[in-house]
């Protein structure tokens, strides 16, 4: 799935968690796999963070290291 799918998905579980309607066992199925791709848009985001380039004021491209 792509970043803005799994977004999405994240979205509508937690849409269903709002939900008065949601069970308990079906409620913990949904907490599991939100958790699961928090932890996999995290990772996406922090790989995107490591590429991430500034053009500086000369033109140069200059990588932006983790602070």
């Amino acid at each position: 799935m792509s970043f803005e799918s799994e977004l999405k998905r994240l979205e509508e579980i937690t849409l269903k968690l709002k939900s008065e309607e949601t069970g308990l066992e079906e409620s913990l199925k949904l907490y599991e796999e939100a958790s699961a791709l928090v932890k996999k848009l995290t990772a996406t985001l922090e790989d995107v963070k490591r590429r991430v380039e500034i053009v500086s004021q000369d033109g140069s491209v200059e990588e932006v290291d983790e602070a």
